[in-house]
């Protein structure tokens, strides 16, 4: 009897997967990771787990520093190196475990180390002001956007939880919004301030039920009422609407935000993220603990959050220039240029 194909192994673990609970997010992303192995394999003509060797591991994880993103031949950072071998480890652990394969050829081998890194691009209090006042409020189209953008800023959801937002998620007596499976299958409540809630309202009262009745579509001369979407029970709950009236889809959101964050004439890369980013870091700017921001964003571990610390520094410098020993004498510090 012939051993099972990679695929059909693939397929098997990630019903195992399922079973046990794995969020779709991580399985789309295991998904993609264990399709690039098993494509660079059969490039090399294996084609069953049992000929996989840790020299073969060993070649793999070098092609994926020197051949980089397949799209564009840019490197790989190491977390993501890290993310791709690792999946690679897990899916031969478990065929090892089910007796698919005598032993784990992965077993010993060492990931990339991890990086520090400090958060990706984040706004000033009146960079991310200038590009929240962008939309056109004049129009309905506008209302939502500027809706859109003051929850981002205000709650430091992220894009998929905002997606995912329902209107029986809104509190608006305690001003809160209820996270539901974010991620990693947790649920929470973040606060929303009060002028985000004011726009949240009116997009709810003014724009939302035109864009369900299919109000903002583009319309054929041909026929001016023509609206053939069909929406599930769960998409006519579902807050933020596109143009006709089903949910919107995350590239689409992220443009809409770069557009807004272009069109005010920054050119800091990011978009949605960049708002949680944002609202994090000028929180903690402002005195928050670390605690705080850690159950804002909902983040499992502390560490995670560490990387806001960073905006510590201007605490840091004004220690440094009070205490340390070598703080200039001004009377013998050289004159500066003008």
């Amino acid at each position: 009897m012939s051993p099972p194909s990679l695929s059909a192994l693939m397929e098997a673990y990630f019903v195992d997967l399922r079973v046990v609970n794995w969020t779709e997010a991580t399985l789309e992303r295991r998904k993609n990771s264990l399709g690039r192995f098993v494509r660079w394999l059969t490039e090399r003509e294996i084609h069953t787990l049992s000929e996989i060797t840790p020299e073969i591991l060993a070649a793999y994880q070098r092609s994926l520093l020197h051949i980089g993103n397949l799209r564009t031949r840019k490197p790989l950072q190491a977390s993501t190196r890290a993310s791709y071998v690792h999946a690679v480890s897990h899916w031969l652990q478990w065929a090892c475990l089910g007796k698919h394969i005598p032993f784990n050829p992965a077993a010993g081998i060492e990931l990339p180390k991890a990086e520090y890194r400090l958060p990706a691009s984040f706004l000033s209090q009146s960079e991310v002001e200038h590009v929240i006042n962008q939309p056109d409020v004049s129009t309905k189209i506008g209302i939502r956007d500027r809706s859109v953008l003051e929850i981002l800023y205000s709650s430091a959801i992220r894009r998929s939880e905002l997606l995912k937002l329902e209107i029986q998620d809104i509190d608006r007596a305690r001003r809160l919004l209820h996270i539901r499976q974010g991620k990693g299958h947790k649920d929470r409540f973040v606060p929303i301030g009060v002028r985000a809630l004011d726009w949240l309202t009116k997009y709810l009262q003014d724009v939302r039920p035109w864009l369900l009745s299919g109000g903002g579509c583009k319309r054929n001369w041909m026929h001016p009422r023509k609206f053939s979407v069909s929406l599930s029970e769960q998409e006519t709950q579902v807050v933020i609407l596109c143009h006709n009236g089903g949910a919107m889809h995350p590239v689409n959101l992220s443009a809409m935000v770069r557009q807004y964050v272009r069109q005010a004439g920054i050119t800091k890369k990011g978009a949605c993220h960049m708002f949680r980013h944002t609202a994090a870091t000028l929180m903690m700017e402002n005195g928050a603990d670390l605690r705080s921001i850690q159950t804002l964003l909902g983040h499992a571990s502390l560490n995670t959050t560490q990387i806001y610390a960073h905006v510590t520094l201007d605490r840091l410098r004004a220690v440094h220039d009070a205490m340390h020993p070598a703080k200039p004498d001004q009377a013998n510090a050289p004159s500066r240029a003008d």
